[in-house]
């Protein structure tokens, strides 16, 4: 039994929509119904929108990676629950690799905090950049838990947002990439300017900073609170992020490319990426027009998320 992404009923013939990946009613399952992506790019010279819907009977006796993909991610498939929930699964990971960093590395195994192991398995280091597993496990990794809880907050309301509104594979794919870029950026301006032993990257700002920017692109003007209270355009609060790591990074009172304890070029390549990136697929993806608390989706109204990603190392 699935759940249908539009109007939340649970189906036990569920259907999925070859274009935009999501899961729908029998009610809901014709593109024009539940406002799929895919009906902006339709160009069909026969004059017929091709739902998507049938295409594993015209592709019988043929498989594909991508087939293969879906049938792997899709409605019954043994990775099904990732497609549309891959923000949640990110989360998850997040507070996993926490307690591997603060319970099970000192207790279990007598790797304290900032210890040689510590440090080759969760910290991107600019002397260690060649260790190119923490290019990943960085980004899940965190300096605390206000850290932590900040990404968490911000990752909860934004992430599902634009994963609904990407699709799953290319959220997945924006998440990783603007998180690497971020890190490697950081530890990049840290070797040309203090070498090699200058302070490593962790935690999800940069990757969370990828995913509000492509959010910003996609609809500015959507109202969010900072710190649940303060109303905002996204684009103020997106903006006025941006502008207080500039000046904390390269203003004459900031402190610095790697001063401060926080990562402010991560955070701005991150958000670089995201821009870049929500430019792309503007008009080719749906506009979200509100956010929700529990889902991932716009459109039917709740309160706005609160005021962006936490701090950063």
């Amino acid at each position: 039994m699935a759940t249908c992404d539009e109007c939340g009923e649970h189906e036990n013939l569920p259907y999925q929509c070859h274009r935009c990946g999501n899961t729908f009613c029998g009610e809901h399952r014709l593109p024009e119904n539940h406002d799929c992506p895919g009906l902006n790019e339709w160009d069909d010279p026969s004059g017929v929108f091709d739902s998507g819907f049938d295409e594993s009977v015209r592709n019988r006796g043929r498989t594909s990676s991508t087939g293969y993909l879906d049938r792997l991610t899709g409605t019954g498939g043994i990775l099904g629950y990732f497609r549309g929930n891959m923000s949640y699964t990110f989360l998850g990971v997040m507070w996993i690799t926490f307690g591997l960093q603060y319970l099970v590395f000192p207790f279990a195994l007598g790797a304290p905090p900032r210890s040689d192991l510590w440090q080759a398995v969760f910290v991107l280091s600019p002397g260690n950049i060649g260790y190119v597993w923490t290019w990943i496990s960085s980004i899940f990794a965190h300096g605390g838990f206000t850290h932590i809880a900040f990404n968490s907050i911000a990752l909860y309301f934004f992430g599902p947002v634009v994963e609904r509104y990407l699709d799953t594979r290319r959220f997945t794919a924006l998440f990783f990439g603007a998180g690497i870029v971020a890190g490697l950026a950081q530890v990049g301006s840290t070797i040309l300017t203090v070498g090699p032993f200058g302070p490593g990257v962790v935690g999800a700002s940069g990757a969370i900073m990828g995913v509000l920017g492509v959010l910003t692109v996609l609809n500015p003007g959507l109202k969010v609170y900072l710190y649940f209270i303060i109303p905002m355009p996204l684009w103020v609060l997106t903006f006025g992020f941006a502008a207080f790591s500039i000046v904390a990074g390269f203003g004459a009172f900031g402190g610095g490319l790697t001063g401060g304890n926080v990562a402010h070029l991560a955070h701005l390549a991150g958000l670089v990426i995201g821009l870049a990136y929500g430019a792309r697929v503007k008009g080719r993806v749906g506009v979200p027009n509100s956010l929700e608390f529990g889902r991932g989706g716009g459109g039917r109204g709740g309160p706005g998320g609160p005021g962006g990603p936490g701090r950063g190392p």
